[in-house]
C-alpha cells in the first residue's frame, strides 16, 4: 500500500511504525493508495482522517494509524511517546476548570477547550480565544483576548504543538 501523508501528520505516521510513505502538503499530487491527513482536509484518494488537537486525539490517532502496520501499538507503547511532554500527559484525560468562562472562535480550539475543562459561553465570558489566522476579524470589548497559534505557526511535531497551545491556556486557570 502506498501511503501519502502531510507534514503535520508525518510524526504520527512515523511513530505508528510506517517507514515507507510519501510526504506532500497536497496528497492528491502524489501517486498513492491512502492519504493520512487532518480530519478537516479533503482529498480525492482514499484517506484516513486523524485529529491531533488534544493529547487523547493524538493517542487515538497513533493507535489507529498503527493498525495499518499489522502491529497495533499497545497503550503502554503509545504512552512511551508522551514521556517528556508534561502537558500532553496531564491532559490525556479531560479536566474540570469550568470556573474559566471563554468564547471560542474555531472548532479545533473547541476540542482543546473542552479537554482543558473551560466553560464555553458566548454571552458571559472572561476570555475570547481565537486562532492567529482570524486575528483581524476579532472585535471584542470587555474581555481578554487570547491568541493561539494555528498549524502554520507551530512545530510540525504534534506533541510540541499541544505543549505550546496548552501552556498558553493553562495560564488562565
Amino acid at each position: 500500500m502506498k501511503i501519502v501523508t502531510t507534514p503535520m501528520c508525518e510524526e504520527v505516521v512515523r511513530l505508528a511504525g510506517i517507514n515507507e510513505y510519501k510526504l506532500n502538503k497536497n496528497p492528491d499530487m502524489e501517486e498513492g493508495d491512502l492519504a493520512i491527513l487532518f480530519s478537516e482536509s479533503k482529498v480525492e484518494m482514499d484517506s484516513m482522517a486523524i485529529k491531533l488537537n488534544t493529547p487523547r486525539q493524538l493517542f487515538e490517532s497513533i493507535r489507529e494509524v498503527s493498525k495499518l502496520t499489522g502491529h497495533e501499538l499497545s497503550d503502554d507503547e503509545i504512552l512511551e511517546f508522551f514521556n517528556g511532554y508534561g502537558l500532553c500527559l496531564k491532559y490525556l484525560e479531560d479536566h474540570d476548570n469550568s470556573h474559566v468562562r471563554v468564547k471560542v472562535y474555531s472548532n479545533f480550539l473547541k476540542d482543546i477547550i473542552l479537554n482543558i475543562g473551560f466553560k464555553i459561553d458566548d454571552g458571559n465570558y472572561d476570555y475570547a480565544i481565537y486562532p492567529d489566522y482570524v486575528k483581524d476579524k476579532i472585535d471584542e470589548e470587555g474581555s481578554e483576548l487570547i491568541e493561539i497559534p494555528s498549524h502554520g505557526f507551530v512545530s510540525k511535531n504534534p506533541f510540541e504543538r499541544i505543549e505550546v497551545r496548552y501552556a498558553i491556556l493553562e495560564k488562565l486557570i
